[in-house]
């Protein structure tokens, strides 16, 4: 890698689409991961769907591992000019699964609350019970 990185443009990078010739986006950075397709866990196509567009959300949604972040850098080729993505990019497809509408995004939050509060409330009632039956046991032993 040289002391001053490329500057690529959106479109020139978007250009690099297909299977022998890839370029992904990712954070800003531009890396041609042509040479990586076949080897890629995931399978070629999950790339490919990644090109032409910022794929920084796409690649971080995966939760990759330190590693595979490291191993990436053999692979930049340059910075993207930020000031040549289109003004809006189709991130990610909705799953199919998902009913499209306006309450995706509060039913989302509040199973993450769920999710959060769940335990705490088990771990709660967990509690009460046990002191409850401590209380209850220790009762007669008094009198």
């Amino acid at each position: 890698m040289t002391s001053s990185p490329k500057t690529l443009t959106f479109e020139e990078v978007s250009k690099h689409n297909h299977k022998k010739d890839c370029w992904i986006i990712v954070n800003g950075k531009v890396y041609d991961i042509t040479p990586f397709l076949d080897d890629h866990p995931g399978g070629d196509e999950v790339l490919l769907t990644s090109t032409a567009k910022d794929a920084t959300i796409d690649f971080e949604d995966v939760g990759h591992s330190d590693s595979a972040i490291e191993m990436m850098e053999k692979y930049f080729i340059g910075k993207l000019d930020t000031s040549t993505l289109p003004a809006k990019v189709n991130h990610r497809q909705p799953l199919p699964t998902q009913a499209h509408g306006s309450g995706n995004q509060s039913s989302g939050f509040v199973e993450k609350i769920l999710l959060f509060l769940l335990p705490l409330l088990i771990l709660g009632l967990a509690f009460a019970l046990q002191s409850y039956g401590k209380k209850r046991h220790a009762a007669p032993n008094e009198n």
